[in-house]
């Protein structure tokens, strides 16, 4: 018995065959699309899971932390080189160290980097026979603002009220140590840049007795 033709509710009739051909059509459209947009999210799940697999899976190591830096035994290596002694402070545990090197070119100077704590910095500068110039320009052309003795030692006082004009220093403290000179400069307050100078007395004395 032949099927009748199918009766469409919205038309109250039966589908004529060109209606029939594109109701076909249409829904071949859409699972098309549909098929197509399946496939796109496949290979994107794909495509992650082989991303994931390479960033989970290939081993990776860690930077090695670079070693502490020995002050007392980098001093002693440049004082064999320079035959002279090298300033070497012994300061507390918790300052940490930065850096510990020869610094400069035709004048050379042992410049230690410290960190007291988190918000200041203070180097110590053992210039080896510099020029009269030399602390000026270490701080940017900054004159002293008076002076302090500290375990019998005289010391000139710098006390920077602009720190950004002359590297970021806002106080200092300057001493001749022989034919060399000792500067302790950067952002620590007064009282730290004391105990690092009182940190160096004894050496700063060596230093007079062998170039008086």
């Amino acid at each position: 018995m032949a099927r009748g033709s199918r009766v469409v509710a919205e038309l109250g009739r039966p589908e004529t065959a060109d209606e029939t051909a594109a109701r076909k059509a249409e829904s071949s459209r859409i699972y098309r699309s549909s098929q197509t947009f399946r496939n796109l999210i496949a290979a994107l799940l794909a495509t992650l899971a082989v991303v994931a697999v390479i960033i989970f899976a290939v081993p990776r190591g860690q930077l090695a932390e670079a070693p502490p830096i020995d002050v007392a035994e980098t001093a002693a290596g440049f004082s064999e080189v320079y035959g002279r002694t090298v300033i070497s402070p012994d300061v507390p545990e918790d300052w940490r160290v930065n850096s510990a090197k020869i610094d400069g070119d035709d004048i050379g100077a042992f410049t230690i980097v410290y960190v007291p704590d988190s918000t200041s910095y203070v180097n110590i500068a053992q210039g080896f026979e510099p020029d009269p110039a030399w602390v000026s320009r270490m701080l940017s052309g900054a004159s002293p603002s008076g002076s302090v003795t500290i375990d019998g030692i005289a010391w000139d006082r710098y006390e920077i009220s602009d720190p950004s004009r002359a590297g970021n220093i806002s106080y200092a403290l300057a001493t001749d140590a022989g034919v060399d000179q000792v500067l302790i400069f950067g952002t620590a307050d007064a009282d730290t840049a004391a105990s690092l100078a009182s940190a160096v007395t004894d050496q700063i004395m060596q230093l007079r007795e062998e170039n008086p």
